[in-house]
């Protein structure tokens, strides 16, 4: 849980964290870290969600790209007004399929109905939310996505010291993971929501591992 933890709060790479566990007498391979956040991070994530805070009725989503075994990918991203990363999705194009998966998943999995999204101008979206959520305004105009485009640039920050996402999966994991612990380490759970910003990860993490 520590290594978990480690990796999807820090900027280390894979080589880093197991630099740091031999140094507290855990000597394991940057390859056991890697399957490590690849196994546990899903877990950790849905023994949480029943104690997640539901996302605001105001929804910002956008595309950023990310390099997948050396190919550029879209990440689509859904973020609410409170700063609560909704959802996210790995897709190899960027088209209304896409678009129409993010949104049907964040609607199946959270239970809860946006009265307001605001995009881009993207031709995508405006079918694809007449279908899935037709009474809520599509908000379009200019600037109005500035909060997911600048959220966007603390998963580029997170990514960075990596060398690289080799697969959909593990990208779609990393990515996720990121999500949760950005959620986490912002209040958007009820689990240490009362425990000090700087100690809420490691705290839920310690509580989380029992469940899992």
């Amino acid at each position: 849980m520590v290594a978990v933890r480690w990796y999807l709060r820090f900027n280390l790479s894979y080589r880093d964290v197991e630099e740091l566990l031999v140094e507290r007498g855990v000597e394991v391979d940057h390859v056991t870290v890697f399957r490590w956040v690849q196994q546990f991070t899903p877990l950790l994530a849905d023994a949480a969600r029943f104690c997640r805070h539901s996302p605001g009725d105001r929804w910002f989503v956008d595309e950023t790209y990310v390099k997948v075994s050396g190919v550029w990918h879209y990440v689509y991203r859904a973020v609410d007004q409170y700063g609560q990363v909704i959802d996210v999705l790995v897709s190899t194009r960027r088209d209304a399929a896409a678009a129409r998966r993010l949104f049907r998943r964040a609607l199946s999995t959270l239970k809860v109905t946006p009265a307001e999204v605001v995009t881009d101008a993207a031709a995508v979206y405006p079918a694809v939310l007449d279908e899935l959520v037709p009474q809520a305004w599509h908000h379009v105009e200019r600037y109005a996505n500035n909060p997911i485009e600048a959220d966007h640039s603390q998963l580029k920050h997170r990514l960075r010291p990596m060398r690289g996402l080799q697969t959909d999966k593990t990208a779609q994991v990393i990515i996720a993971g990121h999500a949760f612990m950005q959620n986490l380490r912002r209040g958007h759970y009820e689990i240490t929501i009362d425990t000090p910003p700087t100690q809420r990860a490691a705290a839920a993490f310690a509580e989380l591992a029992k469940a899992i």
